[in-house]
């Protein structure tokens, strides 16, 4: 599991993304912030593909190694075919080549072997790869000031990774992953990284719970950042915060314990936020 929006996985192009929270959210945007959007997220979509692909580790590792180089010869004035559409929002926007290549680090960590149980600081540098990267390339397409930027980034990133993590046990269990942590586990008494059996220990909720502590912190810091921003600046990571929290709050009103009824966010619940914001 890695870059995410709520729905599984970031859309390739606004026809495979019309069901999404990410689609409904940049729908706001002005067409230019809108259109470098789904082109990022295009790419987010493409190489995740092959991370989460059941195709040998060694070939999706050179296919990631071969997406890699075609950023590094697009920021070296050439145009990879498959990288077109992104060399004008790298223009307009001045996307940084370091959080495309950061993407592509984390889509390795995931090609090159199962997560399972990392440590906090593992699990924090995989948030910060697959899901914060996505974030500081977006708020420079939002506007958003660059340290202020960075800060959003930072915690909203985690934040919606952190929620994702929780919200995909199952999932991630049936390819054998398990990216809840070590410490958590260990602190629940959890002594197994077996996928399947950690989620069938009874003390399973303890072990989420601090991530939920964790992401609700990461969500109230993005919020405290987003506050003295100015307000159109922040109206899409603003609704997918929201939309996010949501999430969050109706995963732990339903409980870890198997079955676990996947959740999703109303479609309702997801037009009122956006609507609630669009007109800022």
């Amino acid at each position: 599991m890695s870059v995410q929006d709520a729905s599984p996985s970031p859309p390739s192009s606004p026809h495979r993304a019309a069901g999404s929270s990410f689609y409904t959210a940049m729908k706001i945007l002005p067409r230019r912030q809108r259109e470098a959007m789904f082109e990022i997220y295009g790419f987010c979509r493409r190489v995740d593909d092959i991370a989460d692909s059941d195709g040998p580790r060694a070939e999706r590792l050179m296919e990631l190694a071969a997406w890699r180089a075609d950023v590094n010869a697009l920021y070296a004035g050439q145009l990879p075919p498959r990288l077109a559409g992104l060399a004008q929002p790298v223009h307009d926007f001045d996307l940084a080549r370091e959080d495309f290549l950061a993407l592509i680090d984390g889509m390795e960590m995931d090609a090159f072997d199962d997560i399972r149980a990392p440590s906090f600081a593992i699990l924090d540098l995989y948030c910060d790869r697959v899901a914060s990267a996505v974030g500081r390339l977006s708020v420079r397409v939002f506007g958003v000031e660059e340290e202020a930027g960075k800060r959003l980034a930072h915690h909203l990133g985690r934040a919606l990774q952190l929620t994702n993590i929780l919200r995909d046990l199952d999932e991630d269990a049936a390819i054998g992953r398990l990216y809840l942590p070590r410490e958590a586990l260990a602190h629940a008494g959890i002594t197994t990284t077996d996928p399947k059996a950690a989620l069938r220990s009874a003390t399973l909720g303890r072990a989420c719970d601090e991530l939920v502590a964790s992401a609700r912190d990461h969500f109230v810091k993005a919020d405290e950042i987003m506050a003295r921003l100015p307000r159109r600046s922040v109206r899409a990571p603003r609704i997918m915060g929201l939309v996010y929290r949501s999430m969050l709050d109706r995963l732990v009103a339903r409980g870890w314990a198997a079955p676990r009824k996947p959740i999703r966010v109303a479609r309702a619940r997801l037009l009122w936020i956006v609507l609630s914001h669009a007109l800022v």
